[in-house]
């Protein structure tokens, strides 16, 4: 008895010394290579399909840009697919822009005021509620959205705010007529609307990731000086969050420009131009949904991929001005730069 367990304890001191003794250069060497290259081909191949969705892109949409050329494609406001097959952009790259400005402008102070609730006066357990809600509600499919914002929104704004200001305006201001538009409650401004209440919640999760990101001896050292609960978050916190605060709204601008099933079921889809707040308008993710099955003719689909490719250059645009303003409004060592 005594023989085995002397040889089940010279077995374990000698199970311990290999995993106490170092591994070998090769090992190391084959380790760290093969970790080099696994890492450098995963961030390669997320460069790689952007570029190749550019591509792509590019050239299904290339008939369509022969034609009429790119700045003429974009500037065009003729979208005639069944008669005179002349295509252009402007209509949509201007709805798309104006109900995606006009949502991050409604949601951005609302977001704030959460975000900053949630990190700085809340209890943390309420602060775990609001956090909860905020994700669930960005988790909500986009076409669920679309439902609800047909069978309740569009009526109640139609009924308690298009039809009572579109009264007042014909009865004291029929100048304005024109720019509120037909008062049927699917149009630009409910999809934007909808768009805020969607990109509320980015917004609101980069901001307070932000705020709560700041030192504490930030906060104290205000503190020290006599500061109140409000000056120490206006000129201590937001100061020192606010690259992550622009970034966060410059990103929801990008996810309300690429926003497609809510706005598509919820803008009107109309294709030229003029606009109207109350009217309806169309945007290049709504006509790209709506008419790609549609698009019997090879011109046509072209220009519908031709809005696709235009739609990738703004998103692209809208990511790297996010990306520049989180390093020039970043703080390194107590300095803005």
């Amino acid at each position: 008895m005594k023989s085995d367990s002397n040889s089940g304890s010279d077995y374990t001191s000698e199970a311990q010394e290999l995993l106490r003794r170092p591994p070998s250069a090769l090992y190391r060497w084959l380790g760290d290579r093969i970790f080099s290259v696994v890492v450098v081909f995963l961030g390669l191949s997320i460069i790689g399909l952007a570029v190749a969705m550019a591509v792509v892109l590019f050239g299904e949409g290339s008939q369509s840009i022969r034609q009429f050329g790119f700045l003429g494609f974009v500037r065009g406001t003729t979208w005639d697919p069944a008669v005179q097959l002349v295509f252009g952009a402007f209509p949509f790259l201007f709805g798309t822009l104006v109900t995606s400005v006009a949502a991050l402008l409604i949601s951005f102070f609302p977001a704030i005021a959460v975000a900053i609730f949630a990190a700085e006066y809340a209890p943390r357990w309420l602060a775990g509620i609001i956090d909860n809600l905020v994700q669930l509600i960005a988790a909500v499919p986009s076409v669920v959205i679309g439902i609800w914002g047909i069978f309740v929104l569009a009526p109640w704004l139609r009924d308690n705010v298009y039809l009572p200001v579109f009264t007042w305006a014909e009865a004291s201001h029929p100048a304005l007529l024109p720019i509120l538009g037909n008062p049927m409650g699917y149009g630009m401004a409910t999809a934007t609307i909808v768009l805020a209440l969607m990109i509320v919640p980015y917004t609101t999760a980069l901001a307070k990731d932000a705020i709560k990101s700041v030192p504490v001896e930030q906060r104290e050292a205000s503190r020290a000086l006599g500061a109140t609960k409000w000056e120490v978050i206006r000129m201590a916190v937001l100061p020192y969050a606010r690259g992550g605060i622009l970034a966060g709204a410059i990103l929801s601008l990008g996810r309300a420009i690429g926003e497609t099933m809510a706005v598509a079921m919820l803008i009107g889809n109309r294709n030229s131009l003029p606009f109207s707040i109350f009217g309806a308008g169309a945007t290049m993710p709504s006509v790209i949904v709506n008419e790609f099955r549609e698009a019997v003719e090879s011109l046509h689909l072209s220009s519908l991929m031709a809005i696709g490719f235009t739609l990738f250059v703004i998103a692209l645009i809208v990511n790297l001005l996010a990306a520049w303003l989180t390093r020039k409004f970043s703080i390194k060592g107590g300095q803005v730069i």
